[in-house]
């Protein structure tokens, strides 16, 4: 059985595209809120969560589509359901000015409240270490 889709949608304190695209689309960015450590290898990017001197974890995804200042879709390496992916995408409300993180991700049915503890914890951390 495949995994489940699931969509998280989060308001953003910032009126400036660029910067919010910049926190979800950049090593620097990722490594604010996703990871303790982002680095970038053409299209991979390679997370890293822990410290390298001792217990750590690496996990490395492809960029599968990118448009700028709108959306990427990553998938991890090694994920054997070719249908998950991760993506960050951006919204903007003409009628407010406002501007929302729309995450898509994956998971195991018997996972997915993990998953949704996970977001909620990494966008708490976006918002302390951005102001997003």
């Amino acid at each position: 059985m495949g995994k489940k889709r699931i969509t998280i949608e989060h308001p953003l304190q910032s009126k400036s595209e660029s910067i919010i695209w910049g926190v979800v689309s950049t090593p620097e960015g990722y490594a604010k809120w996703l990871a303790d450590e982002v680095d970038q290898m053409g299209n991979t990017f390679i997370f890293t969560w822990g410290h390298t001197y001792s217990h750590h974890e690496i996990k490395r995804a492809d960029i599968s589509d990118v448009v700028r200042m709108r959306y990427i879709r990553l998938r991890w390496q090694n994920d054997e359901d070719p249908e998950a992916y991760l993506e960050f995408r951006i919204d903007h409300s003409e009628l407010t000015g406002g501007y929302t993180l729309i995450i898509t991700d994956f998971a195991f049915e018997d996972d997915v409240d993990s998953l949704y503890d996970l977001w909620e914890d990494n966008l708490k951390r976006l918002h302390h270490t951005t102001g997003l």
